[in-house]
């Protein structure tokens, strides 16, 4: 693609030889003095019509031009720094011609009252002549340069489709300072190079005739109007477009836009994320509206990845209250910041606590009276789990229980508790603590329904699998590693997991807590794998980079505890339906309330003497599946 930006630097840096600058001014001058002969022809001056002062004036206006322009030293001044004190050099120089020329003249004896007038007004001619062009050099120097740095803040784009919203966007650009829309994209041949909103369509048979287009129209970027498009179009456009280093971009649906001049319209790169991305997902948002609207609501983990996503979602469906409750005090003000921001009406308090301590948490539901809670608080990073057992445990398990004791002594209506895919076959600590404390919150809401325990409070618990771009996961660190220059990290080429993007996890935790699904646990549908290696290839394009030759891919082996593939949350074998296509309940194996509360009371006294070996083995006597992988805990597998 021409980079019309770098080709401006590269003009700029470079100047004109003081060769082809003294051929220049010489040249000038002896036009003008060809000039000067040519009207005192046209005004019928005799003397012009002998040859041989024709011969002497020519070659005396060369002689003198060569011979002033080397004494002053003309062709130093460099052109686009010409100033007015330069006129006063090119004046002496052309007087200097001038009488260079008369010398010669009159050693011919060619001198007379004409002659005198010729020089006189060739000396004049000679000085506008050689100013007017620089400063016409300079014009149209800074009228390209102006064009160029124009051309550089208004990208020249293309829309992707010839939709409604291709058309609408196409229209909206108009007149941006950013953007210069020159045509739209159609896969349809039969319309090519029609008019459509005044903007050529354009069909590419191939990459190569796209590229040929991109250096044609100096083009900059592609811009897309929907993720459906994206994602038809990842192997073929948007890799060509990573190849040829024009942006991928996207813009928000025009229903989404609020009235106003294109300066707000906000178009942004694409992200792996958009790559990765489903059709967005059916949900009812009138029967979740109903049932937080002015209601209490605590969310734990509230400034995390996905506790965040969900107070922003909740702030939006007038709850009356909204509790945040984190022990991260600098992701908390961000949140709380954010939130007094875009939700002004919004009453919110926010909490610095552990789920660890009762008694912090009894403060919370004391004082608020919270009718749903949303328990997101959890550690969630393998390998250092892994290392940390114990603090998994205290947090997992007997930080969920409290939460789950708090809400039955406090009446809360329905608690949601966050799980993970990698409670299924667990085959490291985090994973066993999260199937731990999913048997502990079920077990609890059962003796609630059959009448062993008092209480009023519905359980839900809700699985899924990563989520894309959350605090710590595999895509901001490609991000971080791919903008430092490389190596990005792999651990196995072969390794696979599922994505969800935070909104869209988000969205199914709400819609599975207006289910009749009390006492279960909801499974999402996480569609289809993705290979980790794929995911670093496609980010590092999508920099303009090339994968092995700009940015080295280095697989550093399975960590502790890691899967190579997750296992498969929702199918027929293992679920059973819902209403809604992308919820299923899975089929676990049920546990005895007594049973659940004694293994987390005794797991929750190891824990804190820090007793590993009999804590692990208790988690793996609990849990049977609990099989270790890459780990340290094998040991303790049953042969």
């Amino acid at each position: 693609m021409l980079d019309l930006g770098k080709n401006l630097d590269k003009f700029s840096s470079k100047f004109l030889s003081r060769r082809k600058v003294f051929v220049m001014d010489l040249f000038i001058s002896f036009v003008i003095s060809v000039v000067v002969a040519l009207l005192a022809f046209l005004l019928n001056e005799d003397i012009v019509l002998i040859r041989s002062f024709d011969l002497v004036w020519g070659i005396s206006a060369l002689v003198g031009s060569a011979l002033m322009f080397w004494l002053f030293k003309t062709n130093v001044i460099i052109i686009r720094h010409f100033s007015f004190k330069d006129t006063l050099v090119f004046g002496g120089a052309s007087l200097g011609k001038g009488i260079v020329m008369a010398l010669i003249l009159l050693c011919y004896g060619y001198i007379e009252p004409i002659v005198i007038m010729m020089l006189l007004a060739d000396t004049l001619l000679t000085v506008v002549a050689l100013c007017a062009v620089r400063l016409l050099m300079i014009y149209v120097f800074d009228s390209y340069k102006a064009k160029i740095r124009d051309l550089e803040r208004r990208a020249r784009v293309l829309v992707y489709g010839v939709n409604d919203k291709a058309v609408a966007t196409a229209t909206r650009l108009r007149g941006a300072k950013r953007y210069d829309v020159v045509g739209l994209i159609s896969n349809n041949p039969q319309i090519q190079d029609t008019l459509i909103a005044d903007k050529i369509v354009y069909y590419f048979k191939n990459g190569d005739d796209f590229e040929q287009q991109v250096n044609r129209l100096s083009l900059r970027g592609v811009i897309f109007t929907n993720e459906k498009d994206v994602a038809a179009e990842q192997n073929n456009l948007i890799r060509t477009c990573s190849e040829l280093g024009v942006k991928v971009l996207i813009a928000p649906a025009v229903d989404e836009l609020n009235p106003g001049s294109a300066e707000h319209f906000q178009i942004r790169k694409i992200r792996i994320e958009d790559l990765l991305g489903r059709e967005e997902i059916r949900i009812n948002l009138d029967v979740i509206k109903a049932s937080f609207k002015d209601k209490v609501v605590l969310v734990t983990g509230a400034a995390g990845s996905i506790g965040s996503e969900l107070c922003r979602q909740l702030a939006g469906f007038g709850v009356r209250k909204l509790v945040l409750y984190d022990n991260a005090e600098t992701p908390m003000h961000n949140l709380r910041l954010e939130l007094e921001e875009h939700f002004l009406d919004l009453d919110f308090v926010p909490i610095i606590g552990d789920v660890r301590q009762p008694q912090r948490l009894d403060y919370a539901f004391r004082t608020h009276h919270p009718q749903v809670v949303f328990h997101a608080a959890a550690y969630k990073h393998v390998p250092l789990m892994e290392e940390n057992p114990c603090e998994a445990v205290q947090v997992n398990v007997a930080g969920s229980r409290y939460v789950a004791d708090k809400c039955i002594e406090y009446g809360v209506e329905k608690m949601v508790m966050i799980s993970t895919d990698k409670a299924v076959n667990p085959t490291n600590i985090m994973g066993c603590t999260k199937r731990l404390a999913e048997i502990y919150v079920q077990s609890l809401g059962k003796a609630i329904a059959s009448g062993q325990v008092a209480g009023k409070t519905q359980f839900v618990t809700t699985r899924f699998g990563n989520v894309l771009g959350s605090n710590g996961s595999v895509i901001p660190r490609f991000r971080a590693q791919i903008e430092q220059g490389g190596p990005v990290t792999v651990t196995d080429p072969e390794i696979t997991r599922y994505f969800m993007t935070i909104p869209e996890a988000c969205r199914l935790v709400m819609e599975a807590a207006t289910l009749p699904t009390e006492n279960r646990i909801c499974v999402f549908d996480m569609g289809q794998p993705v290979k980790i290696d794929s995911l670093a290839r496609r980010m590092i394009e999508l920099a303009g980079l090339v994968p092995d030759r700009d940015i080295e891919i280095v697989y550093t082996g399975l960590r502790p505890g890691e899967k190579l593939y997750e296992e498969v949350l929702s199918n027929k074998e293992n679920t059973d339906a819902t209403s809604h296509d992308r919820i299923r309940i899975a089929r676990v194996q049920e546990y005895a309330y007594a049973e659940a509360v004694k293994a987390a009371d005794t797991l929750g006294e190891l824990s804190r003497e820090v007793r590993i070996p009999e804590m692990v083995k208790l988690m793996k006597t609990v849990v049977p599946e609990f099989i270790s992988n890459n780990s340290r805990f094998e040991e303790f597998d049953k042969k």
